[in-house]
């Protein structure tokens, strides 16, 4: 279903004093159409059809004879009677759907569905995790890049997401979860260019050494390159693996070079099966965000499971 809807006529002003009191269930598409910035989004969120979404808000809008949304290629942006509207009721509805709301634990609980990058979850988050199922917090996790994980957020299909981004707009609420840095980094075998690189020949000193790397586009080397080296990286990879423990692997047997967040070498560089080849003054870091839809939990475990990754975090 598309989001597209350009061509509906607006709302038709109502006659003076023809205004009722809007319906529960007008209102709460309302909000979460505000919210999720999308028909088809808050559609998939309250599991109501895209066009019966359409129709609640052109019902609300001809009972209040103003035009709520802008409807965009993309979307829909609210007007400023729609945020007028959204502050007076959202605290209102969000108490109504905590009263509804499933009890606390025992097996009927919902599941908690989080996702984000498979690397972080599996050796970060998950451990993190792990007291709540004996305690009866059931928990589902998928894996993904950031950009299609938020859109499926937006849609209802997660409760929480760790980005490697903030997300822009207003749909979505995010905290800052914990900082990535990044280390360049080989095996000891290729330790003799750390030497090299500390005595100020840079890059250049790893020519010869093949490269290994998250995707042919280089991103996360091509940042460390950027911010390190100040230029940019000309490199092709030897070696690609779609996964982050996968890179790890290789270099940590000898397969060249990469640039790994340290949360994930710490150990092997602790060993010394990895060495770190520079050590700048001002590595690049990158913010994770733990991201969530505005408004009431979908069920009881969503807000532990969501204070136990920052509270780990933050002590981590």
């Amino acid at each position: 279903m598309s989001d597209r809807e350009t061509d509906e006529p607006a709302a038709p002003p109502a006659p003076a004093g023809a205004a009722r009191p809007a319906d529960l269930n007008l209102l709460r598409t309302f909000l979460a159409v505000h919210r999720s910035g999308s028909f088809t989004a808050a559609a998939q969120l309250l599991g109501l059809s895209q066009p019966t979404v359409t129709a609640q808000i052109r019902a609300l809008e001809r009972n209040s004879g103003r035009d709520l949304f802008e409807r965009l290629p993309r979307g829909a942006a609210p007007t400023p009677v729609a945020d007028e509207l959204a502050a007076r009721i959202a605290a209102p509805l969000d108490e109504l759907a905590a009263v509804a709301a499933p009890g606390e634990g025992g097996g009927g609980s919902a599941p908690v569905h989080l996702a984000g990058p498979a690397e972080l979850l599996c050796t970060r988050a998950v451990p993190a995790l792990a007291p709540l199922a004996a305690e009866g917090v059931r928990l589902r996790v998928a894996t993904g890049l950031t950009g299609p994980l938020l859109e499926e957020l937006r849609a209802g299909r997660h409760d929480l997401v760790i980005a490697t981004l903030r997300p822009r707009g207003r749909s979505l609420v995010s905290v800052p979860l914990m900082d990535e840095e990044f280390v360049l980094v080989a095996a000891p075998s290729w330790a003799g260019r750390a030497e090299a690189l500390a005595a100020g020949e840079g890059p250049s000193a790893l020519r010869g050494v093949p490269l290994v790397a998250y995707a042919e586009d280089l991103p996360i080397v091509r940042r460390y390159w950027r911010h390190v080296f100040g230029g940019r990286l000309s490199w092709r990879a030897a070696l690609t693996l779609p996964d982050l423990r996968g890179v790890l692997s290789a270099v940590v047997a000898g397969a060249g070079f990469s640039v790994l967040p340290r949360y994930l070498c710490g150990d092997a560089l602790d060993s010394g099966a990895l060495v770190a080849l520079h050590e700048p003054d001002d590595p690049p870091f990158n913010t994770c965000y733990l991201v969530r839809r505005p408004g009431p939990p979908s069920g009881p475990g969503v807000d532990r499971v969501h204070d136990l990754l920052l509270r780990e975090a933050g002590g981590g």
